[in-house]
Order: structure tokens, then sequence, then C-alpha cells
């Protein structure tokens, strides 16, 4: 019998998909770079990405919301760490996908 997308099917999809729209910003996925070489503060990621403390804490928000990564208060500050590694290969997985485009491309054009 065929999968059908509903019930326990459609809520894996959709969590997921909730996974996949939390890395899906540019900021977000620099964090997750960074973060992959170990736990950062708030005031680091500010610094590195150039933008004001309430920016950077609503990305963060919204990694920490999908998942994907936990926070830790230290003192005066909160220091964020990946919660699984795995999802530093996700990024790799597009560029898979942007290198097989460019091959099909130039296969076309030549």
């Amino acid at each position: 019998m065929p999968k059908a997308l509903r019930g326990t099917t459609l809520a894996r999809y959709e969590t997921r998909a909730r996974i996949m729209k939390a890395l899906a910003h540019p900021t977000r996925l620099f964090i997750v770079d960074e973060l992959a070489d170990g736990p950062r503060c708030v005031c680091e990621l500010t610094t590195m990405i150039g933008a004001d403390v309430s920016t950077v804490s609503k990305h963060l928000l919204v990694l920490k919301s999908a998942g994907v990564v936990a926070s830790e208060k230290r003192g005066a500050q909160v220091f964020y760490t990946l919660r699984t590694p795995c999802v530093r290969s996700w990024p790799s997985c597009v560029e898979g996908v942007l290198a097989a485009d460019a091959r099909r491309a130039r296969l076309v054009a030549g």
C-alpha cells in the first residue's frame, strides 16, 4: 500500500520543513557554521555578523525553536551550541545540488 501524506507521515514532513525553514537564511547558516567550531556567546556572534543584538537574538530564537541550537547562561552572557553536529552537513547537500546544476548548464551550453 502506498504512503499517504497524512497523520504521522504528514507530521514528520512538517517537522522537517520547520527545521529547513529555520536554516533557510544566510545569517542563520553563518551562525550554524560558527557554532560547529564550538560555543559562541551572543556578543561574539553580533560582532561577527555586524548586526545588533536584537537581530542576532531573533535569528538564534528561530534556530532554538526549531531544535537546531541550545543555549546556556554563563553569568551575564548566553552561549549557544549546536544540538546535533549533523545539521552542518545540510549545506553540503545544497552545494551538491548547485554543482549538479552547474554541470548540467555546461552540458547544455557546450
